[in-house]
């Protein structure tokens, strides 16, 4: 398992800072086209097409808690 110690966390924290990236909105974005609609739409459309490409896969739809999908919770510390 990773070590997350005080100065691997600074180290990793250092690292992202030369990430390549920057903040915009949707019509800024350059070649970026903005798909109409409320976002309660979009994320309906966004289920449409991941269940498709899913389907794609030939394998089931995940049947499982929000609990169980994997990932990882980063907390900021105080300091």
């Amino acid at each position: 398992m990773a070590d997350n110690t005080r100065d691997d966390r600074a180290a990793r924290a250092a690292a992202r800072a030369s990430w390549p990236g920057r903040r915009t909105t949707l019509e800024e974005m350059e070649g970026g086209e903005v798909i109409p609609g409320t976002p309660e739409e979009r994320l309906a459309l966004l289920l449409e097409l991941s269940e498709a490409a899913w389907a794609l896969s030939g394998k089931p739809w995940p049947d499982r808690d929000r609990s169980r999908w994997p990932g990882r919770v980063i907390r900021p510390t105080d300091g």
